[in-house]
């Protein structure tokens, strides 16, 4: 055997390793929880309450209950048919702690708020899967019992929502710097790769959207590099979604957590939300 085919054997046999690891590790590159346990909700919100959500396959999940200002207590919030509630399917990364601002904002403009944690975000049990994600944010679902109900799905939770929107259909739908799937995203953020081939959770979006019958919101940054931005106005298209840009935001700028045009987005949709219970 020649030098330079012990060479190609070499880099081959290298490169299979590579691709074998990448396969076998590939979900500690797409999760990045805070695994670190939350403070108790009260301390960080006043009058927001912890508690506990089980999924289908046994998991007990924590979560926060933010209730809309001036504090109130769920059972009084379920009264009406004009009551609205957000639940929150975040990112890849981080906890609820991180996104309390968003709740605190939301609150602020009479929105109710579950803010969830996946299984292995902030303390909570097991480890996080494209499945156990729609599993854990159908188990926050089912503890809202609020005539009405927004979706909003952050990044890789918009692609959660998305899919929990199709099983259990919201009042409307927020996604906030959406990709079409994951393996678009992916490859923008490792265009070595040959991503696609290599994905084991797909998270479809751009291809689901269409048959979710819910009002749709897109809301994206222009300076966006982690999501960009043509990825969310795909999916805004394919939803036939009211779009959002905010120029020069990047991903994880403060304005798409707290800005006025995100949290002026939802608090329309919930207008546009009591406005048809209203008249039902």
């Amino acid at each position: 055997m020649t030098t330079l085919a012990r060479t190609a054997l070499v880099v081959a046999a290298v490169l299979l390793l590579l691709l074998g690891l990448l396969w076998v590790f590939q979900r500690r590159l797409i999760y990045l929880p805070d695994t670190a346990p939350v403070p108790p909700a009260a301390t960080v919100i006043p009058g927001a309450r912890d508690i506990t959500l089980t999924t289908r396959d046994g998991l007990k999940l924590t979560a926060w209950y933010v209730p809309a200002a001036p504090p109130g207590d769920l059972p009084n919030e379920t009264s009406g048919d004009r009551a609205v509630t957000v639940l929150v399917t975040g990112g890849n990364a981080g906890n609820r702690l991180h996104r309390a601002p968003l709740a605190r904002a939301l609150a602020a403009r009479g929105l109710p708020v579950l803010l969830m944690d996946y299984r292995g975000y902030g303390g909570n049990p097991g480890t996080p899967t494209e499945d156990g994600l729609f599993l854990d944010a159908l188990a926050a679902r089912d503890a809202i019992h609020t005539p009405k109900v927004i979706y909003f799905g952050e990044s890789l939770g918009a692609a959660v929502a998305t899919r929990l929107a199709l099983e259990r259909p919201p009042d409307g739908l927020v996604l906030r710097s959406p990709f079409t799937d994951l393996a678009a995203a992916g490859q923008v953020n490792y265009p070595f790769l040959p991503v696609r081939a290599l994905l084991r959770d797909r998270f479809p979006v751009a291809d689901a959207i269409a048959a979710v019958r819910a009002p749709v919101v897109v809301v994206y940054g222009t300076g966006d590099t982690t999501v960009p931005p043509d990825l969310s106005r795909t999916v805004a298209k394919a939803a036939g979604a009211t779009a959002v840009e905010v120029p020069g935001a990047g991903h994880n700028d403060l304005t798409l957590l707290t800005g006025p045009e995100l949290v002026g987005a939802v608090a329309e949709l919930a207008d546009r939300v009591r406005g048809r219970a209203s008249t039902e």
